[in-house]
């Protein structure tokens, strides 16, 4: 079957309507990923205007490889298997674009050769791929990681073994698979004494996606490692704190409520996950023919004015937690603002907010909402 997206024509497997197909993987869930990547590689072209050369490392029907194509990129589609190799050719000569198409181990050829940009979108984990990918990338690595139970705590387990950090499963948990995943990919980059900046992160759906600005010198691999730290969560009262270092001093009892049951989750990624600038810059990118155009932008005009906190509050469970009704979130947060406290909405969910202030002093400044 054929599928149009983003103004180019591609084939993709008949089993495309489920999001599988028999050995060649396109999810059209994805197209909001997609449009925001092309979107996000056009600020960055501006950003960094040596950027030139893009790897779509498992790029199974293409269909990323060709619109970066088509934007402009000098672009290498990489597929290990014979059928999405075909595949690619087949959509870049559809689209009479050009564009370099080989059959290759992505991890080879990640080491083999150096890209200005490196996408990679596997299914589940990108923890084996994450080496090769920043061993000789020039200026950015574009991460999804779609096994977002591990991530978050869910499966605890198989979080600790894939990302080598303690997740927990709060009620910040999309927060919290977002800061395992970068605090993973800062590790990998540093012993390549490379130093991550996290330009542009989301978690929508199913995934986590990150774009990862590299600097390559030992300092600013230093300096990606002081932004990794440890959360400390009481699951009564739902306090938390964060403190930075590699090492963890976890709370015994909960300095609001006096509970035991406290959690530490770590080491995380405690800075910043975005840069506003580059949001902004990636939203005056999107166009009419992106069909997910108008998710994206709100998306986008959420993130820009996100704060960095490392946790953020369901305002819905603070409520629950006090007996209160939920009041409307506009004026929950303007009574927080009132209160000295900055706060912002989250990309996370339209309950979902960040701020400084701890749950103590949330709860008293909106008592009145």
């Amino acid at each position: 079957m054929r599928v149009s997206e983003g103004g180019v024509e591609v084939e993709v497997p008949e089993q495309a309507d489920e999001g599988i197909g028999d050995e060649v993987f396109f999810n059209p869930v994805q197209e909001l990923n997609r449009d925001l990547t092309v979107a996000a590689l056009r600020a960055y072209r501006d950003r960094e205007e040596r950027a030139e050369y893009y790897l779509d490392a498992m790029a199974a029907s293409g269909i990323r490889g060709v619109r970066a194509a088509a934007d402009g990129w000098n672009a290498t589609l990489a597929d290990i298997d014979p059928d999405a190799v075909e595949l690619c050719e087949r959509n870049l000569e559809r689209n009479d674009l050009d564009g370099e198409v080989v059959q290759r181990d992505a991890n080879a050829l990640m080491h083999e050769e150096v890209f200005d940009v490196v996408d990679i979108d596997p299914f589940g984990t990108p923890i084996p791929f994450a080496d090769a990918a920043f061993a000789n990338t020039r200026d950015l690595v574009c991460v999804t990681a779609t096994d977002t139970a591990p991530l978050c705590g869910a499966h605890f387990h198989s979080g600790v073994r894939k990302y080598s950090a303690v997740p927990r499963n709060t009620d910040y948990h999309a927060e919290m698979g977002v800061r395992v995943l970068l605090s993973a990919m800062a590790r990998t980059a540093a012993r390549y004494d490379a130093g991550v900046t996290p330009i542009l992160t989301h978690a929508t759906s199913h995934y986590v996606r990150t774009y990862l600005e590299l600097d390559h010198s030992a300092s600013d691999a230093n300096a990606a490692i002081d932004e990794l730290g440890h959360v400390y969560h009481c699951e009564d009262c739902l306090y938390r704190e964060h403190d930075f270092g590699l090492v963890a001093d976890p709370i015994e009892t909960c300095p609001e409520c006096g509970s035991e049951r406290t959690l530490t989750a770590g080491p995380l990624w405690l800075g910043p996950a975005h840069d506003a600038d580059f949001v902004a810059a990636v939203r005056e990118e999107l166009d009419d023919s992106m069909g997910t155009e108008s998710k994206v932008e709100r998306l986008l005009d959420t993130l820009e004015g996100e704060l960095h906190e490392p946790t953020h509050y369901d305002q819905h469970r603070l409520c629950k937690e006090w007996g209160r009704a939920a009041p409307a979130m506009d004026e929950f947060l303007g009574d927080l603002r009132d209160a000295g406290y900055e706060t912002s909405r989250t990309h996370y969910g339209g309950t979902t907010f960040k701020t400084p202030a701890t749950v103590e002093a949330i709860r008293e400044a909106t008592r009145d909402s």
